[in-house]
This record gives structure tokens, sequence and C-alpha cells, in this order.
């Protein structure tokens, strides 16, 4: 009986230390996430492009189509890097908005996805923190829906990256 009482309680209620430890266990349950399905590869009219400055000579896009938004306040996209030459690169890939995280789910090649093991990591590349802080997760909030993170791009960032503090989406 005394371990029942340890463990929480009998109807459910959390121990001390789950209710002191909630945001973490919510970060690391975050964290082992795994996606199982990936989105069909991207077709040319599901692309927007957005801008990065001092990016050298690719264009970068985001697939409308596999945009999503999931628990966690995780941003899951399909990005497509394009060189001046036409070389493309393909990736899954997800934006935690409150920690300013990214991660890389899958890559494609040869037609394909292939699942990349890595995990959540710093923002390092410019492309990634331009979609972070401009676009998905202004003021490190996550977009309400896949409407909003295409309205987002279709304007060329989020009003709330600009400081606005009326959302001018919600009255469209």
């Amino acid at each position: 009986m005394l371990l029942l009482a340890a463990c929480g309680g009998r109807d459910g209620q959390l121990s001390d230390w789950e209710r002191e430890n909630q945001d973490r266990l919510a970060r690391d349950a975050v964290d082992k996430e795994t996606v199982n399905r990936f989105p069909a590869l991207p077709q040319p009219k599901d692309l927007m492009e957005f801008g990065v400055d001092g990016a050298s000579s690719f264009r970068f896009y985001v697939d409308r189509a596999s945009l999503s938004v999931a628990e966690g306040g995780v941003v899951r996209y399909t990005l497509v890097a394009r060189s001046a030459g036409g070389v493309e690169n393909i990736s899954y890939e997800g934006a935690r908005c409150p920690t300013g995280e990214h991660r890389i789910y899958a890559v494609a090649s040869g037609g394909a996805w292939r699942a990349s093991p890595g995990g959540w990591k710093p923002l390092a590349q410019r492309w990634d923190a331009v979609l972070h802080r401009e676009y998905f997760c202004p003021q490190s909030v996550p977009i309400r829906n896949v409407a909003e993170g295409v309205r987002a791009l279709q304007d060329g960032g989020h009003p709330f990256s600009r400081g606005f503090s009326a959302d001018p989406y919600r009255s469209r």
C-alpha cells in the first residue's frame, strides 16, 4: 500500500515529483517522438518559396501539402533547397517552437524517403532559423494550424515575427 501512495495515489493524482517535473517529462516525450509515415514527395505546384538572406545561391521552398502542427509545439514540413544549377535537396523536418530546436526526420533520395535517426538540435542553419523565427514559430509560439502557416508563407512572414500584437489572421 505504501508503494501505491508513493507512485501518485489511486485516483490518478500526480505525485509531488511528477507535478514538479511535468514540463521536463512532456519535453522528454516529444524528444522520443517518431514519425512512422512521411508525406508524399513534393509536387512543384505545392512549393512555396521563402527568402533567406545571405544563403548563397540556394533558393528555399516549403511544400504546403506536407505542413502540419503536432503536439508539443512542433511544426513539421518538407523543405526543398534548390541550387542555381537545379540540384535539389529534399528533407522532412520539424521545428520545436518553445525551445528553438530543429530536427530532420527523413531525406529524399532516389524518389523515396530515407529516415534520418538524428534528434533535436539547436537551430544552426540560416534557413531553419528563418522558418522558425519568421514563419512557423514567431516569438517562439507555434502556428495554430496549417492555414496560418500557409498564410505566413504567402505574406513573406508571420505578423507576430514583425512585433505586431494583434493577430490579423483571426479576422480572415
